[in-house]
């Protein structure tokens, strides 16, 4: 006879012990520090000696198990004759057969650890950094099922933690400390070892499926009634009993199976069997059918502790009990509570049940292929307007977006139904996923109206993923709330080719521009409440001010101790200071005449434009003049856009440059003390935002910095989530502000170079009207020829400075004409571009870009010969020169003696080598708005040079640009109606 128990032993004598959870702050693991205590504790198992489990800082949730009193107990029915109808099965079953089985049972336990091991071995070579961990979830404490499955685990390499809660633990407790389990990454396995009572449908329905290894689930019991194994988890107590009959029985097939009793359990082994071939029949206690003598084994499954006769069974059939332990002063059941054997084999089958978790869980973590379901379009003549178009088509949810692009659910924040963050983490998980196809759309030089740059993405993207079946992403810049109530009117794409809803997309999206203003204006709050303090104080009651006592102590603050070192003081501890040092760290000293950060508002509102603060009694005189930026324009959108980390953009956000001190040394957020909390504002923003478009295609939505002070392109987080989701063959189609010599410019020598990622083609988008108006008139071909051989051609010659193809995608209005749409096509390839189609996504969607996809395609199966235009270490000037001459087609540059004066200072404080950001009309290829074509033989006049130290670039200010902008040192944009930046591009008002 032998006995089987889920711990060796009794599973309810509960030991009164608790463990004090320590967190280990260096690796963030645990410490285990024996305590006597009544509550509930925590405790987390190596799998190996001097390794240690990555554990949990907190109580975790019982999991679902199989009969959590139960033991399984295994006997060959006697054929005495001997005693009574009342004669307990334990009595009737001698020791050689209690011998026997444990034999076998322990050939079961090395083959199951042998198996598993072997699968370990090969898991861990994909991914040594994750180790498998299963939480044991138990009401009261008893180590003794722990024992036996640290046992096993130490044989696999598997790390077990142990949850114990009161033995009187409530509903509620137990789903809290599950939901806890479900959301922890490292946890693979979860097995709730309690009371029948306590595993309420709506505690093991709260589990997830995915971690629920004892398979009690409905979830994983309904996936092995199916018969899908792939999924779902043998219950170990049953993947035990089937271990045992075949033991027994060399073969199974055609063998009866008498399952007495109810339960799950037994539904379970009833489906097993019949898929092995064995004929499985179902009884109950109470019944005494005589087809308990025909069979050749009977499970008695548990819930009940009663005597059963050996008159029930034939002679020779295998007898398997799951049930109550019967504790008894038997000679037999005193032997096999000693013989931990099959509760070892049941320990073997659950961890290896965590290690297919495991294996699971990585198969997750890998790329995703799409399983996209494109909206259908029905478009209309003559087309509605925009928003009618919008709200005609019923957008999918977020979910089943990101399910099909291949998210996981735990990557995706839900703001509201139509629009989601997605977690950076996705970077970490596919990270050895091969980047996708990295298409740039930019423009000719532009008309005041600007040439449909977005519509043509839109429109391309809708025809690669919904018509020509590849993956694909579109990347878009987030608009402000200037442009979106000013001329401009949004930037959702247009016609059949938008982004949906057109309302969420041009109306505060998830908040990150709200976020941008806050975190700019608490830089402005800052700096005037430093200047007042300082006025104000004396040196004494700064220091304390800044580094105030805490509990009796006084501490630097990491970014206090940077400031130090940047003064060249290498102190940590406060009362070590001389006087000197203490008033070269309070005192910031900015010259109120040298403050460069402006406030921001993202509306239109031409009346802060200048402003004067500091005028309240409270100010205590400190008044000075400023003003306010649009939002966009603020520094911090920068940063968000260059970003490519929640660390690269704090250290960006450190060491922006607020002002000058009146000795002439910069000052910087970090100096102010801001840049952890500008970080903290910032921390959701920088997650970009997924929508989608008319056709069901995805979309990312993120940061929106100005194509003129700054460097005009989406973010670089955004196209980096995209290239890794869209795959090896996939594409990713992003827009560059402005036309060619200003958007794409910085996206080449700014944007690249701070992502290291190399574009494929770029699409150059073009119109009929834009280039009659370069070719000199509003009409006849001739006009348009002129126009395609001076800025088209000049455009297309811009681009392979850089070493890439170019298609140009002539954007149809309705009103051109099929001769000259053809005649545009003609001379681009002359011009050199790869290609040139007509598109009609405006009328037409997807549908009406499908030769522009087909022709980008081609483009980017040759691969490039990506080069910067120049040098990053070259001087300011040279830089300056070189893009004047070779982008813009200028003689020289002419510097002013304020321009020369800024240069010198930004190589004084070793700013040399940032990349330059140009800062000049969108309206012609030179200085002069009215200069159309491709103008030459002129002189680039530059009138100032400013710097975004935390962004990352030199702007230098070309001619008479917004000149209201500067007027004053201030940073302001011109007006929306400005015919310098009538796309809207500019500020407030």
């Amino acid at each position: 006879m032998v006995d089987c128990d889920n711990c060796a032993s009794t599973m309810w004598r509960f030991l009164v012990k608790s463990l004090t959870v320590h967190k280990d702050p260096e690796i963030g693991l645990v410490k285990l520090i024996k305590k006597k205590s009544a509550c509930s504790s925590l405790r987390t198992h190596s799998a190996r000696p001097g390794s240690r489990a990555g554990g949990l800082s907190r109580r975790c949730p019982p999991l679902p198990a199989g009969p959590p009193n139960g033991r399984l107990l295994l006997r060959t029915s006697s054929s005495s004759t001997g005693g009574g109808a009342d004669t307990k099965l334990a009595v009737d079953f001698g020791k050689q057969a209690q011998k026997e089985g444990r034999v076998e049972c322990d050939s079961s336990v090395r083959e199951v650890v042998q198996s598993t091991k072997e699968a370990m071995v090969a898991l861990q070579r994909r991914n040594p950094a994750v180790q498998p961990l299963l939480a044991i979830v138990q009401a009261g404490e008893d180590d003794i099922l722990l024992e036996a499955h640290k046992e096993m685990a130490g044989k696999i390499d598997l790390n077990i933690i142990q949850i114990c809660l009161a033995k009187d633990c409530t509903e509620d407790e137990i789903v809290e400390e599950v939901l806890k389990l479900n959301e922890d990454s490292r946890v693979h396995g979860v097995y709730l070892h309690l009371p029948p009572a306590s595993l309420t449908s709506r505690v093991l329905n709260t589990l997830k499926a995915e971690k629920d290894v004892d398979g009690i689930s409905d979830v994983n019991i309904g996936r092995l009634v199916r018969g899908d194994l792939s999924k779902g988890f043998v219950p170990p107590i049953a993947s035990a009993v089937l271990d045992l009959l075949e033991k027994h029985e060399s073969n199974l097939e055609g063998k009866t199976v008498l399952l007495v009793g109810e339960g799950h359990l037994g539904l379970v082994l009833q489906y097993l069997m019949e898929r092995r071939g064995m004929i499985a029949l179902k009884s109950n206690w109470s019944s005494k059918s005589h087809l308990q003598k025909q069979a050749d084994a009977v499970v008695l499954l548990g819930g009940e502790d009663i005597d059963v006769p050996h008159t029930w069974f034939r002679p020779g059939a295998a007898v398997i009990r799951c049930g109550p332990i019967l504790v008894t002063d038997d000679e037999h059941l005193t032997e096999m509570s000693s013989t931990p054997d099959l509760g070892h084999l049941i320990a073997a089958y659950r961890t290896q049940n965590v290690v297919h978790s495991y294996s699971r869980w990585l198969q997750e973590q890998q790329y995703r292929p799409w399983r996209l379901r494109s909206l259908k379009l029905q478009p209309m003549t003559p087309v509605p307007s925009d928003i009618e178009i919008s709200r005609a088509q019923k957008p999918k949810s977020m979910n089943q977006l990101a399910e099909e692009i291949g998210l996981l659910p735990e990557e995706l924040e839900a703001y509201g139904r139509n629009k989601a963050k997605v977690q950076l983490s996705l970077l970490d998980r596919l990270h050895t996923q091969p980047d996708g196809k990295y298409v740039l759309v930019a423009g000719i030089t532009p008309t005041p109206l600007g040439e449909g740059k977005s519509t043509v993405t839109i429109g391309l993207v809708q025809a690669l993923s919904a018509h020509l079946k590849f993956n694909s992403f579109g990347c878009l810049r987030q608009p402000s709330q200037g442009p979106t109530f000013g001329v401009k009117g949004g930037a959702a794409g247009g016609g059949y080719a938008q982004v949906i809803p057109m309302e969420e997309f041009n109306l505060h999206l998830t908040g990150d521009i709200h976020a941008i203003t806050a975190a700019n204006n608490l830089v402005a709050a800052a700096i005037d409440a430093r200047m007042l303090h300082e006025a104000t104080q004396s040196d004494k009651a700064l220091f304390n001010r800044l580094v105030p006592t805490v509990n009796g102590v006084r501490r630097f603050s990491p970014i206090q101790i940077s400031r130090l070192r940047r003064l060249g003081i290498n102190k940590t501890d406060p009362a070590t200071l001389t006087p000197q040092e203490v008033t070269s760290f309070v005192r910031l000293d900015l010259d109120p005449s040298k403050i460069t950060w402006q406030r921001v508002v993202d509306t239109n509102d031409r009346f802060l434009r200048k402003i004067t603060v500091g005028q309240a009694s409270t100010e205590k005189g400190q008044i000075r003049e400023t003003g306010f930026d649009i939002a966009v324009a603020s520094e911090i959108m920068a940063i968000l856009a260059l970003a490519d980390s929640l660390l690269d953009m704090k250290n960006r956000l450190a060491r922006m440059v607020v002002g000058t001190s009146r000795s002439g040394q910069p000052v910087t957020a970090e100096d102010l003390g801001v840049s952890g909390a500008l970080a903290v504002l910032m921390k959701d923003a920088i997650k970009p935002t997924l929508m989608q478009t008319l056709e069901g295609t995805p979309v990312f939505v993120h940061a929106g910095p100005f194509a003129n002070i700054a460097h005009g392109n989406s973010s670089v987080l955004a196209d980096k989530l995209a290239l890794k989701l869209v795959g090896r063959d996939g594409f990713v189609v992003t827009e560059a502000g402005f036309g060619a010599d200003i958007g794409m410019e910085k996206f080449f020598n700014i944007k690249c170079r701070a992502s290291g990622l190399r574009p494929s083609v770029v699409v150059l988008v073009a119109t009929v009207r834009a280039l009659k108006m370069h070719g000199g008139g509003p009409n006849n071909l001739g006009l348009v020829a002129d126009g395609c051989y001076s800025n088209l051609r000049k455009q297309i010659q811009i681009a392979h400075l850089f070493g890439v193809p170019v298609v140009v995608a002539v954007n149809v209005f309705k009103t051109d004409t099929k001769a000259e749409i053809d005649l545009v096509c003609q001379i681009a390839k002359e011009c050199g571009a790869s290609d040139a189609v007509p598109c009609h996504h405006w009328a037409k969607g997807g549908q009406g870009c499908l030769d522009l996809a087909k022709a980008v395609n081609e483009a980017t199966i040759t691969p490039g010969n990506f080069q910067f235009l120049y040098n990053i270490e070259m001087p300011i000037v040279e830089k300056i020169r070189t893009i004047a001459q070779k982008v813009y087609g200028a003689d020289d540059i002419e510097l002013s003696p304020e321009a020369k004066a800024k240069i010198d200072y930004y190589n004084q404080q070793d700013y040399g080598s940032l990349p330059i950001c140009m800062a000049k009309t969108h309206l012609s290829l030179s200085h002069m708005p009215d200069k159309k074509g491709a103008p030459t033989g002129f002189i680039l006049p530059i009138r100032d040079v400013r710097a975004s130290i935390g962004a990352g670039f030199i702007y230098p200010l070309v001619g008479t640009v917004c000149a209201e902008l500067h007027q004053e040192g201030s940073s302001l944009l011109p007006p929306v109606v400005s015919p310098v930046c009538p796309e809207g591009w500019g500020l407030i008002g």
